[in-house]
């Protein structure tokens, strides 16, 4: 399963990239505003960062547009700025219109807020390279998300698309465990969330434990 970093702070994704060898990158309109900086400023400078590689990184359209035309048109601006961009779109009858006239292009898609299985083919019918269905979002508002990822993943091989499943809004380490199981192809989340799925308070204890024992032991 790949590794996306979920962010658009450019000092997290040099941190990601040189400890962890980042897969791939998604961003949004709420990460571009934490990061402090203009849309295009900020998309200039991650561009940068993957520069050279083959890694993707999903640049999401103004999310005001709700004409696929205007969509595909933003699209095409965006993946012109780099061979690395993914352009993002959201879920809906002119999103997934305009999923299929970019793939047309050859420009590669991300179908994003994705929240059910029925959207998420008609994302991989439409051609869509990424599908993310979103876990965090789904579980604070009460629905159950134990075969969400299982179902999508079911869908996409029984009918032979190739769109891959990036498990999104991840908050926790159990989350990413269960998505790599279900057959997720990617998994994005936040700084901290990957930082806090790499520790254990078993992991301190036993440290401790051994240290202890490191300490004792007579040096010759």
């Amino acid at each position: 399963m790949k590794l996306f970093l979920d962010s658009a702070i450019t000092d997290e994704i040099k941190h990601s990239l040189e400890y962890w060898d980042l897969d791939g990158l998604t961003t949004n309109p709420k990460h571009v505003k934490n990061s402090g900086k203009p849309f295009l400023k900020v998309i200039e400078e991650i561009a940068e960062l993957f520069a050279g590689t083959e890694k993707p990184v999903s640049v999401e359209v103004d999310p005001h547009i709700t004409d696929w035309e205007q969509i595909v048109e933003q699209g095409l601006l965006l993946s012109k700025m780099s061979p690395n961009f993914v352009i993002k779109v959201g879920a809906s009858e002119d999103g997934f219109k305009a999923i299929r006239e970019l793939t047309k292009r050859g420009i590669r898609t991300n179908a994003t807020l994705i929240f059910s299985v029925a959207q998420a083919w008609h994302a991989a019918r439409a051609g869509a390279s990424f599908i993310s269905p979103f876990i965090g979002w789904k579980e604070t508002y009460g629905d159950s998300t134990a075969t969400f990822i299982l179902e999508v993943a079911e869908m996409l091989e029984r009918h032979e698309y190739d769109s891959e499943i990036i498990a999104a809004a991840i908050r926790n380490g159990r989350q990413m465990a269960d998505a790599a199981l279900a057959g997720a192809h990617c998994v994005t989340a936040g700084l901290t969330v990957y930082q806090e799925s790499m520790q254990n308070p078993y992991t301190v204890h036993g440290e401790k434990v051994f240290q202890s024992a490191w300490d004792a032991t007579p040096k010759s």
